[in-house]
């Protein structure tokens, strides 16, 4: 009786996926882009918030957490009802997306994008949004309104994250013309970094900049929120790909590849200068090479991939230890420096090193077609343009909303973990 029961589930188990495929639909993608979902979402609430909250300082260590999770929380919620259908809806004048899929209007369970369930393809680039505007986050921590964060997580999600967005991938003018990005340097990085430039001015110096030591409340957070990071940006990059394919193994392989480099010279850049190579540079070195590497992963062969990892490892240094004390701003985590011109240094190095060996969509200067890197310094500028004007706006429309972007003098002197939230990361006991 038992040999009866099984042997059907025998034969279903010995068929190819292929032969499961309905209607177009690949279980070894899907299944595939499930996982792939599964560890971006890890990135946010867990990876990027245990990354910046051990590097803002004790006393806002809670505030930096709670600021990550609740814009992943909004994001969730803001992609199903409006936030995808901006970014892929049909595409109106290639500028965003209308209001076709409105509430997930017309999706549902049958309903598929490429090979994968649209379910699975939504919750895949939903990650993505709630990331982006989480890196904001960067450039603010110690002394932003937590009131005024979420209004203007609402804000920023809608009127700048999915128009970018749709230009790269939703059909809009950016990858029209041919901009190659693809899994997010100019959409994620060039787009969050240059916000959190913008906000970082907006909101003003933390109290002390400059003449006091503002020190990481733990090292070790932020070592294992960076571990966590380079762990979910393989679902980042390759999940991009949207197959389990060959593209996707290749994309897999040179995000490892960039980020161990990208550590790498951070690390002796700094041990050069210093003499002390310290495992905060080696975290942020990993960040900057995955930064970089991501809109180049699904078109770079592994030798790029070691050249783009070196100089982002180089440049986010140079970024954090000079160019923020030259300009004098306060990018209170270095959103700008590692993730903004990271971003610009990736999308660039795109046109550079695409090779159509690893896939035909893209070829770039050194395979015959410098018009590739014109084009992507094109869609670096209309990028940068766009969230430099349009965070501008929505963070001064943020400030009449709520009253104010910044917290009291008296609440950032204790602390925001305290002021905002009444919690306390640490007891701090006398001895």
């Amino acid at each position: 009786m038992i040999a009866k029961l099984l042997n059907p589930l025998a034969l279903v188990l010995l068929l190819p996926a292929s032969a499961l495929a309905a209607d177009g639909l690949d279980t070894g993608d899907t299944a595939w882009m499930i996982v792939s979902t599964a560890l971006v979402m890890m990135m946010t609430p867990a990876g990027l918030a245990l990354f910046y909250g051990g590097m803002s300082r004790y006393k806002n260590l809670l505030n930096t957490i709670a600021m990550t999770m609740v814009a992943y929380c909004l994001g969730s919620i803001i992609w199903v009802m409006w936030g995808y259908t901006l970014a892929f809806g049909p595409s109106k004048a290639g500028l965003f997306g209308g209001f076709d899929f409105f509430f997930l209007n017309g999706i549902g369970v049958d309903s598929l994008s490429g090979t994968i369930p649209t379910y699975v393809f939504l919750l895949f680039q939903m990650t993505f949004a709630g990331i982006t505007v989480a890196l904001v986050l960067g450039s603010i921590v110690d002394r932003m309104k937590f009131s005024s964060w979420v209004v203007f997580t609402i804000l920023w999600l809608t009127f700048i994250y999915a128009p970018v967005a749709h230009w790269a991938w939703g059909g809009g003018w950016m990858g029209s013309m041919g901009a190659l990005d693809f899994a997010g340097g100019t959409v994620v990085h060039i787009n969050a970094g240059v916000a959190g430039l913008v906000l970082s001015f907006m909101v003003g110096r933390r109290i002390g900049y400059g003449k006091e030591a503002m020190f990481p409340s733990s090292i070790t957070l932020t070592a294992l929120g960076a571990a966590l990071l380079w762990f979910g940006w393989f679902g980042f990059n390759a999940g991009s790909q949207l197959a389990a394919d060959g593209v996707a193994g290749s994309a897999f392989l040179v995000t490892n590849t960039s980020a161990a480099m990208g550590a790498l010279s951070w690390m002796f850049a700094e041990w050069a200068v210093t003499r002390k190579p310290t495992v905060l540079g080696l975290a942020s070195g990993v960040v900057a090479g995955l930064v970089a590497i991501t809109p180049a992963a699904g078109f770079v062969s592994m030798p790029a991939s070691l050249v783009i990892g070196l100089l982002a490892g180089v440049l986010g240094y140079v970024s954090v230890s000079k160019l923020k004390n030259m300009l004098g701003y306060d990018d209170s985590l270095d959103a700008f420096g590692v993730h903004g011109l990271c971003g610009i240094w990736g999308a660039l190095a795109t046109g550079l090193f695409a090779n159509p060996a690893v896939n035909e969509i893209g070829t770039g200067l050194f395979y015959g077609n410098p018009k590739q890197v014109w084009i992507q310094f094109l869609s670096i500028i209309g990028t940068a343009a766009f969230s430099a004007v349009g965070t501008f706006v929505v963070a001064y429309i943020t400030k009449l909303i709520t009253g104010g972007l910044r917290v009291d003098h008296e609440e950032e002197i204790v602390g925001l973990d305290n002021a905002q939230h009444g919690e306390r990361a640490f007891e701090i006991q006398n001895v």
